[in-house]
């Protein structure tokens, strides 16, 4: 079997309307305007009529995918190492490793969570996601999560927001039981802001705060660890300037409880097994992504033993269209792990033109 050619969609999928920020937030720029950054969607064609499907992170260049296309078109994917392929390791490496497993499970008729190592669940945690938002508005966003069977939500945040007042909101629409993932991309800046907010927020189900600080300073993570009774989790995607010797340091240093690991699904499998010796329970990032990313994701957590934390896998439930014909299946806040043939998801080629730059 060969490669015989590869075919790079670009397309824009807006978010739905308010689930990122409250207006008042909008200055955030990079938060509100991501989705206006062009993904594409990958169709991996051979000369034994099998196709794969993938789709890159949002912002690839387009140079990038051409280059990646040149040296993979003519090879057989059955010889590749699926962990490793002969491409760089880009933002746009991702999509293509998605495509490839995705036809390589076709081919053996195999789900891609088998070839990944096995799974060890049937069903994936998900959280519900939002931006900043107004503590009005986070309830509200806070009420739609429950009744859609979700039993957490993960809010981006910076210092300067009402934090008390946001988590207050949530907990009374949401009840005591659900679970706050408070994640400000390292925006509280030093040690004592994160200390200072944690014992404001004692007496709410806070489940962890992610990358409160700078991730460079691991000190400064232990030390909130040390201050604190909030779990403190690190953000690691692999490779955006990260390296699986930065989850070394973080075991080194006592600086971490939980691990969020974004990337591409081998390494995702790898970096939660060396966490996991460490005791160390991890979930998967997102980039809001579409269906074929986000199916990507629910086979690497399945393939992952200590992926007990709840993962970001909620893109069809904040953009237009996920561009999928049947969106991923959720019960009672739970991705259900598809049993069919490699990704086990097909292209909505209607949704595909339609939303196609």
């Amino acid at each position: 079997m060969k490669i015989t050619r590869i075919d790079a969609i670009p397309v824009r999928v807006p978010m739905r309307q308010g689930v990122v920020n409250s207006p008042a937030f909008d200055r955030d720029v990079p938060l509100a305007s991501f989705a206006d950054l062009v993904k594409h969607i990958l169709r991996v064609r051979t000369d034994g009529g099998l196709e794969g499907i993938g789709e890159t992170y949002r912002g690839v260049p387009e140079a990038d995918i051409r280059r990646n296309i040149d040296l993979l078109v003519g090879k057989d994917p059955m010889a590749l190492n699926l962990g490793a392929l002969p491409i760089p390791k880009d933002r746009a490496y991702d999509g293509f490793e998605v495509a490839l497993f995705d036809l390589v499970g076709k081919a053996l008729s195999v789900p891609v969570w088998k070839l990944l190592g096995g799974r060890y669940r049937d069903r994936v945690l998900v959280d519900y996601w939002c931006g900043r938002q107004t503590p009005e508005d986070i309830g509200r966003t806070a009420r739609t999560a429950v009744e859609r069977g979700f039993t957490g939500l993960k809010m981006k945040c910076a210092l300067e927001d009402p934090m008390v007042e946001r988590v207050r909101a949530i907990a009374e629409a949401s009840g005591p039981a659900f679970r706050i993932i408070i994640d400000p991309n390292e925006r509280f800046h030093h040690p004592a802001h994160a200390i200072r907010l944690a014992r404001q927020l004692e007496g709410y189900h806070v489940e962890l705060f992610e990358d409160p600080v700078p991730r460079w300073n691991l000190d400064w993570y232990a030390l909130i660890r040390q201050k604190t009774t909030i779990p403190v989790a690190l953000h690691i995607h692999l490779p955006y300037g990260h390296s699986p010797r930065d989850l070394i340091a973080a075991i080194k240093k006592e600086a971490i409880d939980y691990l969020n690991i974004g990337g591409n699904m081998a390494d995702f499998v790898r970096l939660s097994a060396t966490a996991d010796l460490a005791g160390i329970p991890v979930w998967h990032g997102t980039e809001v992504d579409l269906g074929i990313l986000d199916a990507s994701y629910v086979h690497a957590c399945a393939a992952a033993k200590n992926c007990t934390l709840g993962s970001d896998i909620i893109g069809n439930f904040l953009r237009e269209d996920d561009l999928i014909v049947d969106p991923i299946s959720f019960q009672d806040g739970h991705a259900l792990v598809p049993d069919g043939p490699g990704l086990g998801v097909e292209l909505d080629e209607k949704a595909l033109e339609r939303y196609r730059v």
